[in-house]
């Protein structure tokens, strides 16, 4: 009942939060530059006044903001997350035919940057002082350092141009028509490159942390009594050094979940991958307002969401923690 209550507690901040992030992201999206009737006017080929006006008349641009504001909000309470006016289609049709393929991308990479840092992290923290202790810690500052849409092109280069090893653009192979396991090898082998480069940056973080959280875990009483015991050194890394140490990684890696959405607008557009990351960049330049918003409320509901997960997660790690 007491975890039930903290996670009742959690959603109540939760849904304020995202009312508030839902209203300053309507004013941060009006007030860019450049007007959504006029970018359509242009494309039509009709930049005549009369033709804006109907525009603007058509989409609700000529309400006043409050009112725009107002309308936008109670259609957010019921799910519903407006019509793109570019696409001509239902903001959430189009956001949720791309989120699966976000989620893949994203969860993939985080997966891959978890497993990587906490392993990078043990060994260098293991063999403090040594050749292969600084290897990874320079192998983590570089990919820490490196522009993500550097090691992106770079990826696709060595490993698509010149080794031809992989693909290097899109989420399958265009006209193959697979099925089955044929179809999820082939999305299997397009995820590999633009997975690893969004992942690497990640795992450079989640490296040092763990080897400095185990190094500072090292030292204490509970297990320099463990090592007088005689424990064997092994178990001692595992049970006792590591399974402390996680407890920052974990706190650092559920706020930085929701920024690998983030991540995969530059990583999706390098790699042409048909998630919410690619088309929050073409609605972007096409003043695309509603679906910008669309995206941006998913958005902000999975960081929620993953920081909640995080609690939960933290309370089972750690038991000694109190839910407030």
């Amino acid at each position: 009942m007491q975890k039930l209550g903290f996670i009742l507690k959690r959603l109540l901040k939760a849904v304020a939060v995202l009312f508030a992030i839902v209203v300053l992201n309507f004013f941060l999206i009006r007030a860019a530059p450049g007007d959504p009737a006029q970018v359509m006017a242009g494309e039509a080929g009709a930049a005549d006044a009369k033709f804006i006006e109907q525009l603007r008349e058509q989409f609700g641009l000529d309400k006043p903001l409050h009112e725009q504001l107002a309308i936008y909000v109670g259609d957010i309470v019921t799910l519903d997350l407006g019509w793109s006016y570019r696409q001509n289609e239902p903001v959430s049709k189009l956001v949720f035919e791309r989120l699966p393929a976000t989620l893949l991308l994203t969860g993939t990479a985080f997966v891959i940057s978890i497993a990587l840092g906490l392993l990078f992290g043990a060994i260098a923290a293991r063999r403090v002082g040594t050749l292969t202790d600084t290897a990874v810690t320079s192998f983590a500052l570089i990919f820490y350092a490196t522009p993500l849409f550097w090691v992106a092109l770079m990826a696709i280069l060595l490993f698509s141009v010149v080794l031809g090893w992989l693909p290097a653009y899109g989420m399958e192979t265009v006209g193959a028509h697979l099925t089955g396991l044929a179809y999820a090898a082939d999305v299997a082998e397009h995820l590999v490159l633009p997975a690893l480069t969004l992942g690497l940056f990640f795992m450079a973080v989640y490296a040092r942390l763990t080897r400095s959280s185990m190094l500072e875990v090292a030292d204490m009483d509970f297990v320099k009594t463990a090592r007088a015991k005689g424990v064997a050194p092994g178990r001692i890394t595992r049970v006792h050094v590591l399974r402390n140490a996680v407890l920052p990684v974990i706190t650092l890696a559920g706020i930085q979940a929701g920024q690998l959405v983030g991540g995969a607008v530059l990583t999706e557009t390098v790699f042409a991958w048909p998630g919410i990351g690619r088309l929050m960049y073409d609605a972007l330049f096409q003043r695309d307002y509603n679906l910008l918003l669309g995206i941006f409320f998913v958005s902000s509901a999975m960081v929620l969401l993953f920081n909640l997960i995080t609690d939960v997660v933290y309370t089972f790690i750690d038991p000694r923690i109190e839910l407030k």
